[in-house]
């Protein structure tokens, strides 16, 4: 006489259970909130040997952000310009212009450059991990396993506030693989936070 056959169970999961691809913003309300007041395309370099973007869909920073980096660069560099002219006044010190200088013309750069700086952020969820990439001289590209997750963090300092924009900060086990994203909407950190937070448990409980 035969054993009876062992059940099989069944791979659907119960209404209580959601795959990680359930649980990433989809393509309709979820995914809009994450484009809203975005860019609607991320720039990459002109060079040949430049890191592909790849296929998928590339969510951007808020454009409030610009003017947020614009105006804190800005600050920066009337306040070392102020400081070395108060110096001079004072202490007749001139040789401060030459660090103070230095720093202006690095500030000054980076007033330039900055528009296109932001438009070059980029993140994408993908099945197993969010994809990081930011630079146009200087690229850098950091996917993050779901799984590695440990804390999601969202900050907002008064300027942040400001124009409605968070900065949301990923803590993983490897220090090195940690994820910043400067310029969200406040909308789009709150979705994506979630998000993370529920691709992560599912990740690590083995769903």
């Amino acid at each position: 006489m035969s054993s009876p056959e062992p059940a099989i169970p069944n791979p659907t999961p119960t209404p209580t259970e959601a795959t990680p691809q359930q649980q990433r913003p989809a393509s309709g309300e979820a995914a809009s909130r994450l484009d809203a007041d975005t860019y609607d395309h991320i720039l990459e370099p002109r060079s040949a040997s430049r890191l592909p973007l790849g296929d998928g869909t590339w969510h951007q920073l808020a454009r409030a952000y610009m003017w947020v980096r614009l105006i804190s660069l800005g600050a920066l560099f009337i306040g070392v310009a102020v400081a070395a002219f108060l110096i001079t006044l004072f202490w007749q010190a001139q040789w401060v212009w030459i660090p103070a200088g230095i720093v202006l013309v690095i500030v000054g750069v980076l007033l330039i450059i900055a528009p296109r700086q932001v438009r070059a952020f980029g993140y994408k969820l993908r099945q197993d991990d969010l994809v990081f990439r930011r630079g146009i001289l200087w690229q850098r590209t950091v996917a993050v396993p779901y799984g590695r997750m440990q804390l999601v963090d969202i900050e907002h300092g008064p300027l942040d506030r400001a124009f409605d924009i968070a900065r949301l900060k990923l803590v993983t086990a490897a220090a090195s693989t940690g994820v910043e994203l400067p310029g969200l909407t406040q909308h789009a950190a709150e979705e994506l936070r979630d998000t993370l937070i529920a691709v992560s448990e599912s990740r690590r409980t083995g769903l």
